[in-house]
């Protein structure tokens, strides 16, 4: 039986566009009360703000650096004092940098690792122990197909996406006694800005022929906050990319 998640309150980070956006949005709309967390695109947050509104839910934009220890503390304590306690996490905020094997440096494998994974981490941090609390949480995980196949975007980035795996392993099995899930969601070419549209790539990585929209993945994410007996798995969304 799926749980009500009306009055829940919910942080999105990197929620101003994209599958962000996109899971803001129906969290809102399944009754979440949401903070958009967002660093660059201001305009773009207020808008997501604007079309939360509609459904009768509050919304509050937090601007922070999510791969920063003292942002983040500042962005949960902000998050808990304009709306409530955090509920539910959605841990969305990454970069995908095309780079071949043979460039990449030192340099670019820190910044991947530290925006798509230290980031998990440290606001993860922030925000559990007030769900062991109240006895009741859920974090979600934003991994990427490229966890499980290498991908195509380049190791540093496969390896950043595979840590958010075992990150969400770990928090599942040390938090599975105290009411908080935790599972991840494994994309695969989701038609964003983040993107290329390339045709050839549709037809020969993805059996079903075509990109996956950003409510798709919105979709899985809803269902799993409002499901308590799922944690420790990895929801594949991905077209038949992989299949496990």
């Amino acid at each position: 039986m799926a749980e009500n998640l009306s009055g829940k309150i919910a942080l999105v980070t990197g929620a101003s566009r994209g599958i962000g956006r996109a899971t803001a949005l129906a969290l809102a709309e399944s009754g979440c009360d949401v903070a958009i967390n967002y660093l660059h695109s201001s305009d773009e947050a207020a808008a997501v703000a604007e079309s939360i509104a509609i459904f009768g839910r509050r919304a509050i934009l937090v601007r922070a650096d999510v791969t920063r220890e003292d942002e983040v503390l500042r962005l949960v304590q902000d998050v808990e004092a304009r709306l409530g306690p955090i509920d539910l996490l959605v841990n969305n905020a990454g970069v995908n940098p095309v780079t071949s094997l043979e460039s990449i440096t030192l340099s670019e494998w820190n910044e991947v690792l530290t925006t798509n994974l230290t980031s998990s981490f440290l606001v993860s941090q922030a925000v559990i122990p007030g769900m062991r609390a109240r006895k009741w949480g859920r974090l979600i995980m934003l991994s990427s197909v490229a966890a499980q196949t290498g991908g195509v975007i380049g190791p540093h980035y496969a390896a950043s996406k595979a840590g958010i795996l075992g990150l969400m392993h770990s928090y599942a099995n040390l938090l599975a006694k105290e009411g908080i899930t935790a599972n991840a969601i494994a994309p695969a070419l989701i038609e964003t800005d983040m993107i290329w549209n390339n045709d050839k790539i549709k037809s020969t990585l993805i059996p079903i022929g075509r990109f996956g929209q950003p409510e798709e993945v919105a979709q899985a994410v809803v269902m799993l906050a409002s499901n308590g007996y799922i944690t420790g798995q990895t929801l594949n969304l991905n077209g038949g990319w992989y299949m496990s």
